[in-house]
């Protein structure tokens, strides 16, 4: 299915671009949320008519991005969950939980930003976690799993 895409989407295209992809990511994905429109020549027409204001806004998007990704750089979330005397957790720390104690310090993220590259944290201690608040907007922050006191 051709699609025309509304806004920047990661491993596919620009805004304005024109893309093949799958039937089922189209209908599923990328129509739904917004992020593309089937490329009928009326949709292309449409498109052309309305890019300044797209591209305003996907910049807008992309600079509060960047101002909190500024203030978001470095930050540490300490996150505290019972663990056994070896230091292994009953559990794990999930994405859930990060973005939980990052919007008790004042920051609005979303579970689907935070990028667990080893998945779920499952020992006491110190972990580097990336949050991606944009598709051009990446920061680490540390998470700090900590013993909870029973």
């Amino acid at each position: 299915m051709q699609v025309i895409l509304l806004e920047k989407v990661a491993n596919l295209g620009n805004l304005g671009d024109v893309v093949k992809v799958k039937d089922g990511y189209a209908r599923n994905y990328l129509i739904p949320t917004g992020a593309a429109r089937r490329a009928t020549e009326a949709a292309v027409k449409e498109f052309e008519a309305k890019r300044a204001e797209l591209e305003k806004a996907a910049a807008d998007k992309l600079t509060a991005a960047q101002a909190q990704g500024e203030k978001l750089a470095g930050k540490t979330v300490t996150v505290a969950q019972k663990a056994g005397v070896d230091g292994r957790l009953f559990g794990s720390v999930t994405n859930f939980d990060i973005a939980e104690g990052l919007k008790q310090q004042g920051f609005d993220v979303h579970k689907s930003q935070i990028r667990l590259p080893n998945g779920p944290l499952k020992v006491v201690g110190e972990h580097p976690v990336s949050v991606a608040l944009h598709t051009d907007v990446v920061v680490d922050i540390t998470v700090a799993v900590v013993a909870e006191n029973d």
